[in-house]
């Protein structure tokens, strides 16, 4: 895996929002993939595609039931309409926030957004304060990277090994920087000043790359 000049997300953005009548937070990246929604909907809802790019994942995979990453968040799928939309909650420890997924024609292939919302409890502030919406964002980031490897690789698997040795070669941490970098600018265009941004951009730059 040697993406020299790899990018994850097109565009990025974050938002103050509500959740159930709950203050929240919005961090949400979209991309287009040169593949129709059909495909690209199997491959993110298919347990044996799903395995090849993200984690493992187990459960009754429909609307209402719950499902469960290997090592990782579970939850419950409350929208489910094929190739369009996929709602989900995310729940990781103690802490519960939702993701939702939208896939939408556009030219020869089909845009990908996912919006992942957080409320603004006290668990959770600490974190945003120190990080901002990079934390979140640049998670996702590589797991759109890695959806476009096993795309336009012939449904290829992400090798654990082969992976984790990216991360810390030069190129994976060029991308990691550049992507907490863009989640800065993305938050700063929300209107969060640019020396917090910059520095919570650059928290997250340092926990990802180790440095």
């Amino acid at each position: 895996m040697d993406y020299a000049n790899a990018f994850g997300i097109e565009f990025r953005s974050t938002r103050e929002t509500a959740h159930e009548g709950a203050a929240a937070r919005s961090v949400s990246g979209s991309r287009h993939y040169d593949t129709q929604a059909d495909d690209l909907w199997d491959a993110l809802t298919n347990p044996e595609r799903i395995s090849r790019w993200f984690l493992p994942i187990s459960g009754d995979l429909r609307l209402g039931g719950r499902y469960q990453l290997e090592g990782h968040a579970g939850g419950k799928i409350t929208r489910c309409d094929p190739a369009s939309a996929l709602d989900a909650s995310w729940e990781y420890g103690d802490n519960t926030s939702w993701v939702m997924v939208r896939l939408v024609p556009e030219s020869d292939g089909t845009r990908l957004t996912l919006e992942h919302v957080m409320l603004k409890d006290d668990a959770g502030e600490a974190h945003w304060k120190l990080y901002g919406p990079g934390a979140t964002g640049v998670g996702w980031e590589l797991s759109f990277l890695a959806l476009d490897y096993h795309l336009t690789n012939n449904g290829a698997k992400i090798i654990p090994k082969e992976s984790e040795a990216w991360m810390v070669s030069a190129n994976g941490k060029t991308f990691l920087r550049k992507s907490a970098k863009s989640w800065g600018d993305a938050h700063i265009a929300s209107g969060e000043a640019e020396v917090i941004a910059r520095n919570m951009a650059e928290s997250t730059s340092k926990f990802y790359t180790g440095e």
